[in-house]
């Protein structure tokens, strides 16, 4: 009769690496989200809060259709 013996290995586990594909990742979307939200509002550039719409015609017509 045979008897088998299974050797456990050496101790060193090789991963795919998908850990550290999938951190790098998510780390570079969190740097370009700070980039774009975080900054702008750590530096205090608001668009100014008080923005006049109103636009004077020119003189001398107003727009208006001539009267028949």
């Amino acid at each position: 009769m045979t008897t088998v013996i299974n050797n456990p290995g050496q101790g060193t586990s090789e991963g795919s690496g998908m850990g550290m594909v999938v951190g790098v990742i998510l780390a570079i979307i969190l740097i370009g989200l700070f980039l774009v939200y975080g900054l702008p509002r750590l530096r205090g550039n608001n668009a100014p809060s008080n923005v006049d719409v109103n636009v004077q015609l020119p003189s001398g017509n107003s727009g208006a259709a001539p009267a028949q």
